[in-house]
């Protein structure tokens, strides 16, 4: 019965985890509570002129997209295009070389031709001028921060009120297949009310909201506006494209008056503390679905480790016997309940023989003989159970740990990816062209504390024991092995550490 629950549960594993890898949006995010509200049809009449309208569908990205200029920094560099005002791409230069393709990042209207018009150290700005209006978008970039500040000045030059509708694009997302960040894109928004996160692929409108943000699986970008009254928008602009966006409020602006809007904006790493000293709320973008809660816990537990030893690699294994340390008195009660269900093997043997013909009697006599010896034969597996969620929180939190991106351990030089021992020239299949190490030496040491903790037994049952110590370790071999191997090398030395117990267990009589 033991073993079906451990196949049920890597069964379930093999299930969840290939559903992580291949579903385009697995983070599970609950928008049941939002309401969606249509977005009240503009009317931009101008008094006497005509504004400068702003529409919530512009043309495909690849048409807004001409001339970049880059904006570099220690960091990072930021590609603008001068003609639309707007960030096309942002690329992270710390440590292994990462893209945020915005492609039209702060745009705010599409018909008007900005054109460059001053750039210093920490800051670039942009003009738009015609006969009506003049509009400033100026940048004010620090060096050593991930925070932005954005200005918007809009002056009327002519002798007629204008009606403004003011929209600024966040940005357009790849929702495709054919991305591979896709799966970890998503959104993230705050109104007076919560804090939610909005799945990129559906369209969304909200009211009086304070900041929205998306991220992909290392980077994010946060909006906040000054302005009360302020919508904010999902919108698919074609099948594999998404854009999200604020609308302002609808403002009239007299005969030569002028309006402005300033807008705080974080464009860096998914990393608690960096966001923690922009804006506190904003924190909540950093997100982990079902197990969060765990995630975030393990993250903080992880970062105290790394302090004391400064190697994530070694902060993890500190962090797996921790967890060991944890459960050793369910990790205990299940070796001992091994041990038991070892020595009550042969009278369960014999009453397969006895009574072979009649299965409901068997069962009956088999729980008689479990209630008499007071085992329960589940209980070996309640501390691999209370392993899972912790498994699954680690996976999140490691597969989108910024701190844990290009981090070495051994021969490891990602510990947030596969450990890619060697490459070689063909593919195997299920495996690919990579040979990672980790996952075989776990499944070796499965092999092993399989094989000295398997109960003595005869006939059918004991070749279906032969083929379960096979079978399991190959199994979670296949299932770990592309799986990021600083979850591998949490779980290996688990392994280990339930190996050595199990080798003193089998010491005592």
């Amino acid at each position: 019965m033991e073993k079906r629950l451990v196949i049920a549960i890597a069964l379930s594993l093999l299930v969840l985890l290939t559903w992580s890898a291949f579903a385009p949006k697995p983070q599970i995010v609950d928008n049941k509570e939002v309401i969606a509200q249509k977005q009240e049809a503009s009317t931009p009449p101008m008094i006497a002129a005509k504004p400068a309208i702003l529409l919530p569908s512009l043309p495909a990205t690849a048409d807004l997209i001409k001339d970049t200029v880059k904006f570099s920094q220690e960091h990072r560099d930021i590609l603008f295009n001068p003609a639309t005002a707007s960030i096309v791409d942002v690329v992270f230069k710390k440590g292994i070389e990462h893209h945020l393709p915005l492609k039209l990042g702060f745009m705010t209207d599409s018909n008007l031709a900005f054109k460059q018009s001053e750039t210093t150290a920490e800051s670039i700005s942009f003009v738009y001028e015609d006969q009506k209006q003049r509009i400033i978008k100026k940048f004010i970039i620090p060096n050593n921060s991930y925070s932005i500040e954005l200005e918007i000045k809009i002056q009327n030059l002519s002798s007629l009120a204008i009606r403004l509708n003011p929209q600024l694009i966040l940005g357009r997302l790849d929702i495709s297949a054919k991305n591979p960040q896709s799966r970890y894109q998503d959104v993230f928004l705050g109104n007076t009310e919560k804090t939610m996160h909005l799945s990129a692929a559906k369209d969304f409108s909200g009211s009086n909201v304070k900041f929205i943000g998306l991220r992909d699986q290392y980077f994010c970008t946060i909006i906040g506006s000054d302005k009360a009254g302020v919508n904010a928008y999902i919108k698919k602009i074609v099948p594999q494209e998404s854009e999200i966006g604020l609308f302002l409020p609808e403002t009239e602006l007299m005969a030569g008056a002028q309006i402005g809007h300033l807008f705080s904006i974080y464009l860096g790493p998914q990393d608690l503390k960096i966001i923690n000293t922009v804006n506190p709320e904003w924190s909540g973008i950093i997100f982990f679905g079902t197990f969060d809660f765990i995630a975030q816990l393990l993250l903080q537990l992880l970062g105290f480790f790394f302090g004391l030893v400064h190697n994530w690699g070694l902060a993890i294994i500190i962090l797996s016997v921790a967890v060991y340390l944890l459960l050793f008195p369910l990790s205990m009660k299940q070796m001992r309940s091994m041990k038991e269900m070892q020595i009550l093997q042969p009278k369960i043997e014999a009453l397969r023989k006895e009574l072979k013909d009649n299965p409901q009697k068997l069962n009956k006599e088999v729980m008689e003989l479990y209630k008499e010896h007071k085992v329960n034969p589940l209980g070996g597996c309640l501390p691999l159970l209370l392993q899972m969620p912790i498994f699954f929180a680690l996976y999140q939190a490691l597969i989108r740990s910024v701190a844990l991106r290009g981090a070495h351990f051994l021969w490891i030089k990602d510990l947030s990816a596969p450990d890619r021992a060697f490459v070689l020239k063909n593919s195997i299949p299920f495996l690919g062209n990579q040979v990672n190490i980790l996952p075989v030496l776990m499944a070796i040491g499965m092999f092993i504390q399989q094989k000295i903790s398997m109960a003595k037994t005869t006939g059918e049952a004991a070749q279906q024991q032969k083929m379960m110590i096979i079978i399991m370790p190959i199994m979670f071999g296949v299932i770990f092995y592309q799986m990021p191997s600083g979850l591998v090398l949490y779980w290996f030395v688990n392994s280990m550490l339930m190996l050595g117990y199990q080798f003193r267990i089998n010491k005592q009589k």
